[in-house]
């Protein structure tokens, strides 16, 4: 990511413009939830914006009306593997507009157009579009297409990229997403074809339902779910080459690399995991074997790894206070903050004894070969070592 504007506003202003935006033309501010689905949810965490609104999405009433917007925290462990990049990071903020039956997709699009042209002062030039081009279960969302061709900007018709969400049952339909240009230069290829073309913000068109089977009958209303990574869009307009760069990171970078001097990939790691096992703790998750508690547990297990691969006398227990409470302050939560680093260095002292278990029992003559999927059950079975701690392990010798 680089720079789309020299200069920007400031997370807290982004989210006000945006909610200021939407309430002038209708919308109603609804209360995000916490990161907890309601009871009986298969879901361990919400993962957007839409999750606590699907009974409205599938026709319920909602009594704040037809028009919504807000600001929703998220997590999202699918993407664990990729924090580090320039745009993904595990637990974040999304914003959020819906019309339950009301407008449709070309009013929130063309909306969506202008908050971002003449709200926050993008230049067009930099945008790029991409809508669904149909397939065998539907035809193509020519609307969309031309309301883009309207407003001048480059537009790619796709498959399954396009049609949200791609596999699951439940309310879903064709999307259009917005890009925006962050290379050096003039705007050069599509979105498929160019990863400097950074996604900002999906307007689905939830027209159907998805059946276990797979096939797809009509809603009876048809509605629009919009979401945007507040975290991404900021720091583009911040001109900053990374999320983890725009000003909510800002207390991160400057603490930590003092604590624990750290390679980049590492830090930011390291201020991603924290970071979100402070949120998930201050949601009222604690550390456990399975479940959202194993995923606390996996968070803090993956900056452990990170801080003693240089040095293994480092400890959670030096995290500043400041840090969590600007965290707790960011996501409106009332949680103590010496509660989550007690929390925190339990798991540390639980996670050394583990390591320490491991590598005796790695150590015997049975494990020093090759292992097979026997082994690694019996691993995890027998003495609670977990196949990425085992192979984490092997790797080190």
């Amino acid at each position: 990511m680089k720079t789309v504007l020299n200069t920007g506003p400031s997370t807290e202003d982004v989210v006000r413009t945006f909610v200021e935006y939407y309430e002038e033309r209708g919308h109603r501010r609804i209360t995000g939830s916490t990161l907890l689905p309601p009871p009986g949810d298969p879901v361990l965490f919400t993962t957007s914006g839409m999750h606590p609104l699907i009974p409205y999405l599938e026709g319920r009433p909602h009594p704040l009306g037809t028009r919504l917007v807000n600001v929703q925290r998220c997590l999202r462990t699918t993407d664990l593997d990729e924090v580090g990049d320039p745009t993904h990071l595990t637990v974040f903020e999304m914003l959020g507009t819906w019309s339950l039956g009301d407008y449709e997709g070309p009013q929130s699009l063309d909306w969506g157009y202008g908050l971002l042209t003449e709200g926050f002062g993008v230049d067009p030039g930099l945008l790029h579009a991409t809508v669904f081009g149909g397939d065998e279960r539907t035809g193509p969302d020519t609307a969309s297409l031309e309301l883009w061709q309207d407003r001048g900007v480059p537009v790619e018709p796709t498959g399954e990229d396009n049609w949200w969400p791609s596999g699951s049952a439940g309310p879903c339909g064709p999307d259009s997403e917005i890009f925006l240009w962050t290379g050096d230069g003039p705007p050069q290829s599509t979105p498929t074809r160019d990863e400097r073309w950074v996604e900002v913000w999906n307007h689905v068109m939830m027209r159907h339902r998805r059946l276990d089977d797979g096939s797809l009958v009509p809603l009876a209303r048809r509605n629009v779910d919009t979401g945007l990574g507040l975290e991404r869009l900021a720091s583009l307009l911040q001109g900053r080459r990374s999320v983890f760069e725009c000003d909510v990171f800002e207390p991160w970078r400057r603490l930590v690399p003092g604590l624990w001097p750290l390679d980049e990939p590492s830090l930011r790691l390291v201020c991603d995991h924290l970071r979100s096992a402070v949120v998930v703790i201050g949601d009222g998750v604690g550390p456990a074997a399975s479940g959202r508690g194993y995923v606390l547990r996996r968070l803090v297990r993956r900056v452990l790894t990170a801080l003693w691969r240089d040095d293994a006398s480092r400890t959670l227990g030096d995290l500043p206070e400041d840090l969590v409470r600007h965290t707790r302050d960011r996501f409106r939560q009332d949680t103590d903050p010496g509660a989550v680093r007690r929390v925190l260095t339990d798991e540390e002292r639980r996670f050394r004894r583990l390591l320490e278990r491991g590598r005796q029992v790695l150590a015997r003559p049975r494990f020093r070969g090759p292992l097979g999927e026997e082994d690694f059950r019996y691993l995890h079975d027998t003495h609670g070592l977990p196949r990425e701690l085992v192979v984490s392990l092997r790797a080190r010798g």
